[in-house]
């Protein structure tokens, strides 16, 4: 069931592209509404504007709903200003051809890990994450790396956010697990994920840091057990950190969303 939120219209129709956006495929009005926090009249009248406004595109075939193309456009634009992904892009091509893995780049949104771009290895393998979609931060390399150099402050609301939900037999479980990890992190400059979200699949991570020390997101060289260990992927940390420092120089005069403040803020 959707939550109700306290801004109004506009956080009530966010609310409302949200739910639609979480079925992950063409969803009936009677599918929203059973989900919904809001009366039937009130769940038609946003999705009638949504739609109306191309936030929302209907199928009359199908009586179905789907993000329309005008959120696709708003999507595309905020991708190009918002994140690291544009600048990035060069270093991240130039990381895959080098260690022919698969290739992360992260940030933090709302204390989740948001997948910015990704390369393919040269032999693609199977996994959850993928350009534009969210996972834990607290069991996934990238996420821990990034939290490890936050400020106290925001690193201990995030961690806050945190389910603990034990994915696979090596997941952290707990906040003492996580914040011990997280020291071990910020001596050695890096984080690993030991098939702490999905069976099978490791990684090696680090922050991408501002002269200042501000997070602005993370780097990962992800592979499998079938393929290689920890221990071979702690041997590429030295081209993963020139990785890094190239985009954090890039990204010298990029405006980015403050983690704690609405606000823009300049690094």
């Amino acid at each position: 069931m959707t939550r109700a939120t306290g801004d109004g219209t506009v956080g009530k129709a966010l609310e409302v592209l949200d739910q639609v956006a979480a079925f992950g495929r063409p969803v009936r009005f009677s599918e929203l509404l059973a989900q919904s926090a809001f009366p039937k009249p009130t769940l038609y009248r946003f999705v009638q504007t949504l739609t109306n406004q191309q936030m929302l595109s209907y199928d009359p075939d199908r009586q179905t709903y789907t993000p329309g193309l005008r959120l696709v456009r708003l999507a595309h634009s905020a991708w190009e200003q918002a994140t690291l992904a544009p600048m990035a892009r060069p270093y991240v091509d130039a990381l895959s051809r080098a260690v022919g893995e698969t290739v992360h780049l992260a940030q933090l949104d709302c204390g989740q890990v948001l997948y910015i771009d990704k390369r393919n290895a040269a032999e693609p393998i199977k996994m959850f994450s993928q350009a534009g979609k969210v996972g834990p931060a607290y069991c996934t390399g990238v996420g821990k790396a990034m939290l490890a150099f936050l400020d106290p402050t925001i690193a201990d609301d995030i961690i806050s956010q945190q389910s603990f939900h034990g994915f696979t037999e090596t997941t952290l479980r707990d906040e003492s697990s996580l914040r011990e990890e997280l020291s071990a992190i910020r001596t050695a400059g890096y984080s690993f994920d030991r098939e702490e979200h999905e069976p099978g699949i490791i990684c090696i991570a680090m922050p991408i840091l501002s002269d200042q020390g501000r997070v602005l997101g993370a780097v990962s060289v992800t592979s499998t057990t079938a393929r290689t260990n920890l221990a071979g992927l702690e041997r590429l940390a030295p081209v993963l950190r020139q990785t890094t420092g190239k985009i954090a120089q890039a990204a010298q005069n990029w405006t980015f969303p403050d983690l704690n403040a609405n606000a823009e803020t300049r690094i």
